[in-house]
């Protein structure tokens, strides 16, 4: 099968927790005739959930294709694969493990097509973590499950709103376990990941990176906290000198207060909290978390279940329909990099022969 079905890009999109804001956000999305226009979309999740929440929210406009199997899909149709049949009982707003159960099912069915080159990308409905008890491992989000799958055990939350774009050292730990974690050569790992994927998935040639501090006001020289004078600086001057644009490390609260994160292409935070914060104040609408550094394209909304609006037909669903249109970018930009890093003589030519 071709990498573009008839010209679109093929986006699965996993519908996550069934009592969450997920099949909302999805009818919201695609009731929207004109997504059918840049991409060829693929639902994995249920017909009934999805049937559910579409006469909750009385939507008339929302429609789509029943296959049983990736290979069935239609282009300019929605396609709804059935993961599983059985009945859930769907309850908005109410945590449950048979939600959870049926959310790691459309993941695992979801990266299964992926890693078999039958969706180009996938885009992640929001998930309850403590809903998702697979056997064998601790599910800790979608970002560490996708990397296992794709053998990056360590990949790049990397989230995204336009020119912000706000990456981590540390992703889900435990705060106590965060100034163990910040070594050099994790720094030096993280800033290979963004500086690649800001030239090749963002198309940007000279990347421009501002790394955070970790204690408050960077340290203070000493006073605060050692690991910026031991660490942080001396990392962010290695990479410098390898004639890398990185600079820092800066203290996080008045970085952005000044709003010198404009001043950047992305910022490296330390850990979760201090990278989100400051994103979700900013963006919190149309955020979108990339997995950064891994050989497949894969984004996801921003927000999580909210199972405080699910079942009101309230939620926001721009997160959603930005998350689709980065992957769509990114897929797009990774192709028109493979062919310059390819040919680049040729390109050369006839970029100048324009």
């Amino acid at each position: 099968m071709s990498h573009e079905h008839e010209g679109r890009i093929r986006v699965g999109v996993t519908i996550g927790d069934v009592n969450g804001i997920g099949p909302e956000v999805i009818i919201k999305t695609f009731s929207d005739s004109r997504m059918l226009q840049v991409c060829t979309p693929v639902i994995y999740g249920s017909g009934k959930v999805i049937s559910f929440y579409r006469k909750l929210m009385n939507n008339q406009e929302f429609n789509y294709n029943t296959i049983r199997t990736i290979t069935e899909q239609i282009p300019r149709k929605l396609n709804l694969i059935n993961c599983w049949e059985e009945e859930i009982k769907v309850e908005p707003g109410t945590p449950s493990v048979q939600a959870g159960a049926s959310a790691l099912t459309a993941l695992k069915d979801a990266v299964t097509d992926l890693a078999a080159g039958n969706i180009d990308v996938l885009v992640t409905g929001p998930v309850d973590k403590n809903s998702i008890k697979p056997e064998g491992i601790v599910f800790t989000g979608h970002t560490e499950f996708i990397g296992r799958a794709f053998n990056v055990p360590d990949p790049l939350m990397f989230l995204v709103s336009g020119s912000l774009r706000v990456a981590l050292v540390t992703g889900h730990v435990p705060v106590t376990q965060v100034a163990p974690l910040i070594t050099k050569e994790r720094i030096h790992a993280k800033l290979a990941m963004m500086i690649a994927s800001l030239k090749r998935d963002f198309n940007i040639r000279k990347p421009r990176i501002a790394v955070l501090g970790l204690n408050p006001h960077a340290g203070d020289g000493g006073l605060l906290g050692k690991e910026e004078l031991e660490i942080i600086q001396p990392a962010v001057k290695e990479a410098f000198d390898k004639g890398q644009m990185v600079f820092g490390p800066y203290s996080s609260d008045g970085f952005f207060g000044a709003g010198l994160h404009q001043k950047f292409d992305a910022v490296l935070a330390m850990y979760h909290d201090q990278g989100l914060i400051p994103f979700k104040t900013l963006a919190f609408e149309n955020g979108v978390n990339f997995t950064a550094g891994l050989p497949i394209v894969r984004t996801s909304p921003d927000h999580g279940t909210a199972y405080d609006l699910a079942g009101k037909g309230t939620a926001n669903e721009t997160s959603l329909r930005e998350s689709i249109y980065l992957a769509l970018d990114i897929y797009q930009n990774r192709l028109t990099y493979n062919e310059v890093t390819e040919k680049p003589l040729a390109f050369s030519k006839m970029q100048g022969d324009r």
